[in-house]
């Protein structure tokens, strides 16, 4: 007998898999995906915060006891082949980050932009610019890597007595 070369996708996860709490905040993200992933997705959230070491799709499904479960490589699609736009995802992750640690107030972002010294056949991007690190007014360092801007939402945490900020990384343009 030959093995099915289309497996059976895994079923959606029963509803104990996923905390509802972690359901609850990711709520906000559910317009972003198909219905058919967006259980996937939260399988892989779930795992990806409670796996150790490297946060892989592999490592996020063992995780969550899926390891040995057929269809295993259709949660890997969700990163490679599923239709979702990272930019919308980021603007409302923004919307959400302030509207629950900050409603009312100043918003401070603070930008960066770092140079990621990688290269290889893979690395489609890669560019030649300024290094800002090793760079200086009459001292010009020109370095070849991918340009990341960051940006960080800088906000007052009630228990510390300082503001702090988180950096996401989004490719430059």
């Amino acid at each position: 007998m030959t093995p099915d070369p289309h497996p059976t996708p895994i079923d959606p996860p029963p509803a104990a898999a996923v905390p509802a709490l972690l359901a609850a905040w990711l709520a906000p993200f559910r317009d972003g995906f198909a219905a058919a992933v967006w259980p996937r997705v939260l399988v892989l959230i779930a795992g990806a915060a409670l796996a150790p070491g490297q946060r892989t799709v592999s490592a996020a499904l063992r995780v969550m006891g899926l390891a040995d479960q057929p269809g295993f490589g259709r949660y890997h699609e969700v990163l490679s082949e599923a239709r979702w736009d990272g930019r919308a995802l980021a603007r409302t992750l923004l919307r959400h980050l302030i509207d629950q640690l900050l409603p009312e107030g100043e918003v401070v972002i603070v930008p960066d932009d770092t140079i990621e010294r990688r290269w290889g056949p893979c690395i489609r991007d890669r560019g030649i610019y300024r290094d800002p690190v090793r760079s200086s007014r009459g001292f010009f360092v020109k370095t070849s890597g991918l340009r990341w801007l960051s940006l960080a939402v800088v906000l007052p945490i009630p228990w510390a007595r300082r503001r702090w900020a988180r950096l996401a990384k989004v490719p430059a343009a």
